[in-house]
């Protein structure tokens, strides 16, 4: 596997390793596409361990986690889980957007993240004991979460916690010409745009621009689209359909780019 690529923002890769080490749980919160799950690809890639993702959503069961009984040709066999798998295999497991996961389903985490570092097959009555190198990891972002969606202190208090955000204009723009394949100018220019469009914030824009956004931009506009269009596209029309507020935000599209 090639190195992913990512540019520590700060100390966030010693920390990772550390927990690691001690057999910590790690929760990652930040907005939408800032960078954690490449900082999950980056890790497992520096610790060599295998990654297994697992997208949260409401119809994720704890069978789904931990895995379930399947027929096969006149027989039932067990299949595990993808939670199940990684505890088995000593495997990083990485759970994208965690509390879109029903209650009764983050609970079966809690074995793994204490000093048992278990789990129960009810089905089964197997007790999987975690391989080593196994980590649990979960992230989700704190500005999508309501009352009711939102972790339980019980569960919260079971992981270290690292806060991400969208990177500074220098990192960003590094990121541009690396992953998007724009030169620094452009690149530059795009992130300068950026900084504006994520000010509408407080004008109802209820998510602003992420750096994934802004690196598939880059990408139309290496591929030949032409910058205004890439960004209407790219930046402008995945964000709202509110038709004052894209209107605002193609107004700066047109004044960055005259």
């Amino acid at each position: 596997m090639a190195e992913p690529y990512y540019i520590p923002s700060g100390d966030e890769v010693a920390v990772f390793e550390q927990c690691h080490a001690h057999q910590l749980a790690v929760m990652l919160k930040g907005p939408t596409g800032c960078g954690k799950t490449r900082f999950v690809e980056y890790m497992a890639w520096r610790l060599g361990r295998p990654l297994i993702t697992v997208s949260c959503h409401d119809d994720l069961s704890a069978g789904d986690l931990v895995g379930r009984y399947l027929i096969h040709h006149d027989d039932t066999v067990w299949q595990d889980g993808p939670l199940a798998s990684a505890a088995r295999h000593g495997a990083i497991c990485y759970l994208d957007e965690v509390v879109e996961a029903r209650q009764d389903t983050v609970v079966v985490l809690h074995s793994l993240t204490d000093y048992r570092r278990t789990l129960p097959l009810e089905k089964t009555g197997e007790l999987i004991h975690a391989a080593a190198g196994f980590q649990l990891v979960v992230s989700y972002n704190p500005g999508y979460q309501r009352m009711l969606k939102d972790m339980k202190p019980s569960t919260r208090q079971r992981f270290v916690a690292l806060d991400f955000d969208f990177p500074p204009a220098e990192r960003e723009i590094a990121i541009l010409v690396h992953e998007g394949g724009v030169d620094a100018g452009t690149a530059h220019a795009l992130v300068t745009l950026t900084h504006k469009l994520r000010g509408l914030q407080d004008r109802g824009l209820a998510e602003v621009p992420s750096t994934r956004l802004l690196v598939a931009t880059a990408k139309l506009i290496a591929g030949g689209i032409p910058l205004r269009r890439a960004c209407y596209a790219g930046l402008v029309a995945p964000l709202s359909d509110d038709g004052s507020l894209v209107g605002a935000m193609r107004d700066l599209v047109d004044l960055s780019f005259a």
